[in-house]
């Protein structure tokens, strides 16, 4: 059986090679959620890490283009309400 694409971010322009939109896509966030229940710190710890990476990498792709907060997109999304 041939292995499911994953929704792991494409590099550098971090959107979701299976859908196409910005990742973490809704997949991601449940996966993630998933490999990170009952650590929620460490999920935190994790998107905040991938949050820089992705703001470096955004950052070269478009240098004269400044960057939204990327928070609510990589941490937001998954803090406790």
């Amino acid at each position: 059986m041939p292995e499911r694409p994953k929704h792991s971010p494409l590099r550098p322009s971090w959107r979701c090679p299976v859908c196409g939109i910005l990742w973490p896509c809704s997949a991601a966030k449940l996966r993630l959620l998933g490999e990170y229940r009952g650590d929620r710190s460490g999920l935190l710890i994790h998107l905040a890490k991938i949050q820089e990476e992705a703001t470096a990498d955004l950052t070269k792709l478009n240098p004269d283009v400044a960057l939204p907060d990327l928070t609510p997109r990589f941490v937001g999304w998954a803090e406790t309400r």
